[in-house]
């Protein structure tokens, strides 16, 4: 990932504290490791995103956030990855959630075309099952994902720098 391309796009810490809204998070908000871009917390932040994006509730950014201050992940990455999750990517993602519920606890399987989110949110039980299993396993993809693509791309950098600098010794 790019660093400094990613540093443009966030907001910065003090701005935050700052903000009339946050100041009752205090020192939370304010923490660098909440902010800090490295492999471990950006990875960190997708896995958290990617699971909060399954969970059927209302108010998934604000879940999402909290898990990142306690687990010290990547604050904004958590937020922004929630954003999977949306009124066009409800049913499908839902849908799916059901469907492997309902193969877990044996319930009878239904068309595809005949659900749609009232009728979801009759059968929570059997939605929430689903979403625990799919929101743990986009987590756990999401955080080896983004954590090779990182080191795929910080050693590119090192590989592309170690040849700069092999050409030079050379002219």
């Amino acid at each position: 990932m790019p660093r400094k391309q990613l540093k443009r796009w966030l907001p910065k810490r003090h701005d935050l504290a700052e903000h009339r809204a946050l100041r009752l998070f205090g020192g939370w908000l304010t923490d660098q490791n909440l902010w800090h871009l490295n492999r471990r917390s950006v990875a960190g932040g997708v896995a958290i995103g990617a699971f909060c994006a399954f969970l059927p509730v209302p108010l998934q950014m604000l879940i999402a956030a909290m898990a990142a201050i306690v687990c010290r992940a990547n604050l904004p990455i958590s937020v922004v990855v929630v954003w999977i999750s949306n009124p066009l990517t409800w049913l499908p993602l839902y849908g799916s959630a059901y469907l492997l519920g309902a193969l877990l606890l044996d319930k009878p399987q239904v068309p595809l075309d005949t659900i749609t989110m009232g009728w979801l949110w009759q059968r929570l039980g059997t939605l929430w099952v689903g979403c625990l299993l799919l929101g743990s396993i986009a987590a756990v993809v999401g955080y080896f994902t983004s954590s090779l693509l990182w080191r795929s791309y910080v050693l590119s950098n090192f590989r592309a720098r170690r040849e700069r600098r092999r050409r030079q010794r050379q002219d």
